[in-house]
């Protein structure tokens, strides 16, 4: 990839600055976390240049339904028009800027404004105006949308005026998730998962499993990851012997790149569960009905990278999505998300339980040593630390980070 963010930068911005003493291999100095200028810088060419994964598809199965998300200040109303076509528009009106949407989620043909009730359908058009005059024009006032688009059942949005291609990502989702039915599947649960922390330390900790070891052991025990990539070869190979003779190909795809030539930044990668192990689950037994091609329990994982804030987690009986949510300089959030077959009822086909256990306490976990970190970094006298070689996709991570945010 070549990444370079000093070429990029000005001697004379605090920011550039800043990316410009950064020491190669190792974490990010204290102001990358605390300083509000540079969050904003975040949201600026981070969160409002790449695609975030707002949902699977199936929480707004019908038209008129709807869901408000909210990332930064930003609200987003999600939601489906009567010909099923999903959108995705800001929460802002074209009057006075009010909120239009006040309610988390529901079904709607429109949407009134409690302030001075102009009225949007639940495409975001303007229909109604009280009292405005005969020349107002409707058509060219209403809600500001942002470009959404659905793979493998998942919504994604961009808030950048030229999003970056989308169609190389949805080729990768159809490749790998929708190997395991995601198109088909549908959500058993959400949770959200406040955390006293940056966003950035979040998705640091999530990308590198040089901790699983000592902070995750549930997760540990039957998930290969938690062993540098050379020690698990064999197991890996195994694992894709096993995929193959069920005839399902998972294409797997290292495309981590930066944004300067207008393409997103995926990477698609396949490891082994241990022996024995069919799923990610307390004990390593199966938890849900197969999923998509598969027939049979392959012992591994396939795990996604999408956009900087968006992790995929693919097993032949469940799913997981992983989305980081900025609140604050020092808040942030995690949205699990599990997903089932399609047509899996709980108590029936499922546990709810089990499905759950392994990720929750995992988070539960994550979201303790996120807030331990946070607290240490803190410190005006914390100083960054070398990265570990078990923190390979840290030190991309970063690397990609400061590349974007040294970029107009």
């Amino acid at each position: 990839m070549g990444i370079n963010p000093i070429q990029h930068l000005s001697h004379n911005d605090p920011i550039d600055a800043l990316v410009a003493a950064h020491r190669p291999g190792h974490g990010l100095a204290r102001a990358f976390y605390s300083d509000p200028a540079i969050f904003e810088r975040d949201m600026e060419r981070v969160f409002h240049r790449h695609w975030h994964c707002l949902a699977h598809e199936s929480v707004i199965p019908n038209p008129g339904d709807f869901e408000l998300f909210k990332i930064g200040n930003e609200a987003i109303i999600l939601s489906r028009g009567a010909d099923g076509t999903i959108h995705a528009m800001l929460n802002v009106c074209r009057h006075r800027g009010a909120e239009v949407c006040t309610k988390p989620k529901g079904n709607a043909k429109f949407f009134v404004c409690p302030y001075h009730a102009w009225t949007y359908s639940n495409d975001g058009s303007l229909r109604a105006a009280r009292l405005m005059p005969k020349d107002f024009d409707r058509s060219a006032h209403g809600l500001k949308k942002i470009h959404v688009r659905v793979a493998s059942g998942l919504v994604f949005i961009s808030f950048a005026e030229k999003p970056l291609d989308f169609d190389p990502i949805e080729q990768a989702l159809r490749a790998s998730c929708g190997q395991y039915g995601w198109g088909e599947a549908k959500v058993a649960h959400r949770e959200t998962y406040a955390i006293d922390s940056n966003w950035k330390l979040a998705v640091e900790n999530y990308v590198e499993c040089y901790h699983c070891g000592p902070a995750h052991p549930e997760y540990s025990q039957t998930h290969a990851l938690e062993q540098p990539l050379e020690m698990i070869e064999k197991l890996n190979a195994a694992m894709e012997a096993r995929t193959c003779a069920l005839g399902v190909e998972v294409v797997s795809g290292n495309h981590w790149q930066n944004s300067a030539g207008g393409q997103e930044a995926i990477h698609t990668f396949r490891y082994a569960l241990y022996d024995g192990v069919s799923t990610g689950s307390q004990d390593g037994s199966p938890v849900a009905p197969l999923m998509g091609r598969f027939t049979a329990y392959d012992g591994g994982v396939t795990s996604i990278h999408l956009g900087g804030t968006t992790f995929l987690v693919c097993y032949a009986d469940h799913g997981m999505i992983y989305r980081f949510i900025p609140k604050t300089v020092d808040s942030c959030e995690m949205e699990l998300i599990w997903l089932v077959r399609g047509d899996a009822e709980e108590g029936r086909d499922y546990d709810f339980d089990k499905l759950t256990w392994l990720w929750k306490v995992t988070t539960e976990e994550d979201k303790k040593i996120i807030e331990h970190t946070a607290r240490g970094v803190a410190s005006r006298f914390f100083e960054p630390g070398p990265i570990a070689p078990m923190e390979h996709n840290e030190l991309r991570y970063i690397n990609w980070y400061l590349d974007e945010i040294s970029r107009p």
